[in-house]
């Protein structure tokens, strides 16, 4: 409003111009000199001239509204997701299952919103997202483990159910078999573990069916459980997802009983759920894992 007095001369015109009354322009600049503590502008004759520091501030002015300027569009382009970030982290079978799906989908519909992706395994990645490192987590927990409560301040968005099954080499006697198999027909054999956490869920329902697992062989890579598994050095259980991430071979899944499931989830924080990158990777996220639980 300053710059708009000082092109035009006088409170009306510069009303006319920005399309506010002559009053309204008066008791602005009375207000803004009020704020800088000094007048800005004398009158002489019909017109009214800068003073000095009324000048002062007409030259940052440019400055000052081309800032405020970019900034609106910088943040309406978020808001309208024409631009925007997103730091995703997620364990290694969900990353190379649901998360190229929906991040496929997420630069198809907004091409602005960048995705960067780390992996990390639950809890580590849930301390991730509150530690402020990331915003959206790919997490998982199993059906009835304790420390169900360990999400309750964060916003979680529910993905699929994964199930665990058993890997059993091809020539397996129990390879062939239709339908599902209790745990405790696999006590005698030797097993390949997963990650630290699979292996402690295993652990926990192989001694809910009465035996403790004799581990041989402990990975984190899931191709190389497979691997070992085709080789006929052991067996496996493995969560549904994980087995879909490679391609098995020499390997046989069969179901387990009783049931073991895992819920995948997609995690952030209460103030990231509304921002709309936040938002729309979550819902891709969540179509992604629609789609899997279709395919199946």
């Amino acid at each position: 409003m300053l710059r708009a007095v000082a092109s035009t001369g006088s409170f009306s015109a510069a009303g006319r111009e920005l399309g506010c009354t002559q009053p309204a322009v008066s008791q602005q600049m009375k207000a803004l000199e009020s704020s800088v503590g000094t007048p800005l502008l004398v009158r002489t004759g019909r017109e009214m001239r800068l003073t000095q520091a009324g000048e002062a501030l007409v030259r940052h002015a440019a400055g000052i509204i081309a800032g405020l300027t970019a900034a609106e569009e910088e943040v309406a382009a978020i808001a309208g997701l024409r631009a925007g970030r997103v730091r995703l982290v997620s364990f290694p079978s969900g990353s190379s299952t649901l998360v190229p799906t929906a991040l496929a989908a997420l630069r198809a519909a907004h091409p602005g919103t960048r995705v960067s992706l780390e992996e990390a395994e639950p809890p580590n990645s849930v301390e991730l997202l509150r530690e402020g490192d990331c915003d959206v987590a790919l997490a998982f927990r199993y059906e009835g483990a304790a420390g169900a409560e360990e999400w309750d301040d964060l916003v979680v968005r529910p993905l699929l159910t994964d199930r665990l099954v058993a890997l059993v080499p091809d020539g397996h006697r129990l390879a062939r078999t239709e339908g599902s198999v209790a745990i405790g027909e696999l006590a005698r054999e030797s097993w390949i573990a997963g990650c630290p956490r699979c292996r402690g869920q295993l652990v926990e329902v192989c001694e809910g069916a009465g035996f403790s697992p004799r581990i041989d062989f402990a990975t984190d890579d899931y191709p190389a459980v497979v691997g070992l598994v085709g080789a006929g050095l052991g067996v496996a259980v493995l969560p549904q997802l994980a087995v879909e991430s490679v391609r098995p071979r020499g390997v046989r899944t069969v179901a387990l009983e009783p049931a073991v499931r895992r819920e995948i989830v997609a995690l952030t924080l209460p103030d990231l759920a509304q921002v709309p990158a936040v938002v729309a990777t979550l819902d891709e996220l969540a179509r992604a894992g629609a789609r899997q639980s279709a395919a199946r």
